[in-house]
């Protein structure tokens, strides 16, 4: 996986997360990906130096910075408007959802704009 999908995948999934429940740890992130500990420890250490999210070494959670919570924001964005283009043109909802998912990663601000109008329209 190449590292920028593999960052917004933790995004992603602590988004989420965050909206199940109040306190997100690394754990919840291993069981949500079914990833290993220390690839999702790596990950969020990674996120941490980039300035997207804050861990108390305490309690292990896991908070956004103002900017993590941004891009985070963004990428669920993508997910759900490309997952809704790809019902509208037809396809199953599942297959909608898995190919979203890897789309989003790779598309450009530009093509997204522009199938974001067309899913609003």
């Amino acid at each position: 996986m190449r590292i920028r999908e593999s960052e917004e995948m933790y995004l992603e999934t602590i988004l989420l997360l965050k909206r199940e429940k109040a306190n997100v740890r690394s754990v919840d992130v291993v069981e949500k990906l079914d990833y290993a500990k220390s690839s999702v420890s790596r990950g969020v250490n990674l996120l941490v130096d980039k300035g997207y999210i804050t861990l108390d070494h305490n309690s292990g959670d896991i908070d956004f910075t103002e900017t993590g919570r941004k891009k985070a924001e963004s990428i669920y964005e993508r997910h759900r408007v490309l997952t809704q283009a790809l019902e509208k043109i037809g396809a199953d909802p599942v297959l909608a959802e898995e190919n979203a998912c890897r789309i989003e990663h790779v598309i450009s601000e530009e093509l997204f704009e522009i199938i974001k109008n067309f899913v609003r329209n």
